[in-house]
């Protein structure tokens, strides 16, 4: 076990793995470099936004000078506490339930499908490190960026200090990203509790587990964890899960959930933890009775807090919510002119794939707009998103809440994957594509979808969002069969067969008299 300095949450197991991931992302031995006498662009946190930032200025062969600053691990939550590690446990507990559903494909399953959780973990681990070069010191070194091992702190209107140096700067970006909100629940820092942080850290699988939070984070932990032979419990404040989603796929996801055995307790509130010799006891109202459950972990996925107490914005006049984070206007510029911000410190999209869309406008906006000519709007961006449960929910665009509150005039096509040959093949029906679309002119407004692989099909309609590509277009683009994706063309299908009103039949019939 490692801990890299007292404020920061502990790296454990001490296994070769971790040992290979310290080495690239905070290497022990690491000395920071000699600052220059001015930096072109400062950036502070190496999450994605961060490394996008520095590597994307540094990387035009311009001649800038880029200095990096980061206090924890280099590559952020994405690689060492979100994205990378969540997938590969997600990927094993997939396989789990596969053996355990290989019965009705014909294939005869084992009498019992046992899951080696440290195993898991461990594959976990190694693919971590194995792709953790991508973010490290080394690499950015390498570019021609200076980078700084420790906590960055505003000291002047152009000057940020780090471990004893200041970094003097033209212009300077917070990227500091977000941490796991702690619900204020009498006896919970006590009883001890797992974040996304440290829930990969686990090396024994704990034989009943709470989660708290009904969430994209919550949801996708609670079942992998379900899978990987856990007894979930999974609170959420509200009368459904992925509330914020929509309610056709959420439900789908739901039932799932009840199908697989997770206990769903909503509607609910936990009111105290109690640490005692069975486990850790939650006591819960829920739909206005109250509960009590015995645990061993319990996992908090509920939230997000900006990481911003400790970077002085106060000197610097940088304005910023506690709950929010650090406030932009529409081109990431915050309340300093010469201070922009990007990712998690600033946005409501907390997903890897906007850091770095973020960050890309970062880099015209700061660099390569004089005078505030040309610059680029957070607001012009088309943003997908994937929840990785299964099925996943992917959804671009408008739901038809929204559409509603916008006035807006619009139809929607449902496609199930019931009707989609491949789909029933794979055993997989359990499903939609949903689309939404201007009245009369066949533009696309939305689309969810509700699919084993959701987040790879939701590109097609977000391409067709950017390009301006409406349903009859859509219709013409030929589609390999069998493949899940046919189930977008059978929506743009259905949109062209409602363009066959009565006079339209009447013209085409009085064409075929001549051909």
């Amino acid at each position: 076990m490692i801990q890299l300095n007292k404020n920061e949450s502990l790296i454990s197991p001490l296994d070769e793995y971790n040992q290979t991931l310290i080495s690239q992302v905070h290497p022990l031995d690491w000395v920071n470099p000699t600052p220059a006498d001015r930096y072109d662009l400062v950036v502070i946190g190496a999450g994605t936004a961060g490394l996008v930032v520095a590597a994307g200025a540094a990387g035009l062969g311009l001649g800038l000078k880029v200095a990096l600053i980061e206090k924890h691990l280099m590559g952020g939550d994405c690689l060492n506490v979100g994205c990378v590690p969540s997938k590969c446990v997600i990927r094993s507990s997939r396989v789990a339930a596969q053996m355990r559903d290989s019965d009705r494909f014909g294939v005869k399953p084992p009498s019992a499908v046992e899951v080696d959780f440290a195993a898991v973990m461990a594959r976990m681990r190694q693919l971590r490190a194995g792709i953790s070069h991508h973010d490290s010191v080394q690499r950015f070194q390498n570019l021609g960026i200076d980078v700084f091992l420790g906590q960055g702190q505003f000291t002047a209107n152009d000057a940020i200090a780090v471990e004893g140096a200041t970094l003097r700067f033209k212009k300077a970006v917070i990227a500091t990203g977000a941490r796991a909100t702690r619900p204020d629940v009498p006896g919970l820092v006590e009883a001890g509790f797992l974040t996304n942080e440290t829930v990969f850290n686990l090396t024994e699988r704990p034989a009943h587990l709470a989660v708290i939070g009904g969430g994209p984070i919550g949801c996708e932990l609670a079942q992998a964890f379900q899978r990987l032979g856990s007894q979930v419990t999974l609170l959420h404040k509200n009368s459904h899960i992925l509330d914020r989603e929509d309610a056709d796929a959420a439900e789908i996801v739901q039932q799932t959930f009840v199908r697989e055995g997770i206990q769903l307790l909503l509607n609910s509130k936990l009111e105290r933890v109690e640490q005692t010799p069975a486990g850790k006891v939650l006591y819960v109202t829920s739909n206005g009775q109250t509960h009590s459950v015995t645990v061993d972990e319990i996992l908090i996925g509920a939230g997000r807090t900006p990481n911003l107490e400790t970077l002085n914005l106060e000197q610097v006049g940088v304005a910023y919510d506690a709950r929010k984070g650090v406030k932009v206007n529409d081109f990431l510029q915050t309340t300093h002119p010469k201070i922009f911000a990007a990712g998690d410190i600033c946005m409501d999209w907390k997903f890897t794939h906007a850091a770095d869309a973020a960050a890309r406008i970062v880099i015209k906006n700061a660099l390569f707009a004089p005078f505030g000519l040309g610059r680029s709007k957070l607001s012009s961006l088309v943003m997908p998103w994937s929840t990785y449960t299964d099925p996943e929910i992917a959804h671009v665009g408008l739901y038809e809440s929204e559409a509603e509150a916008g006035g807006i005039d619009f139809e929607v096509l449902k496609i199930p994957f019931s009707t989609v040959d491949r789909a029933i093949a794979d055993g997989e029906e359990a499903g939609f594509v949903k689309l939404l679309y201007a009245k009369g002119s066949g533009k696309i407004l939305g689309g969810t979808v509700v699919a084993a692989h959701a987040g790879d099909l939701i590109s097609e309609i977000t391409l067709a969002i950017v390009g301006n590509i409406g349903l009859s277009k859509l219709s013409s683009v030929i589609h390999p069969y069998p493949t899940q994706a046919e189930a977008i063309k059978k929506a743009a299908d259905a949109y062209r067969r409602t363009l066959l009103t009565p006079r339209t039949k009447t013209l085409l019939g009085w064409l075929t008299k001549f051909s």
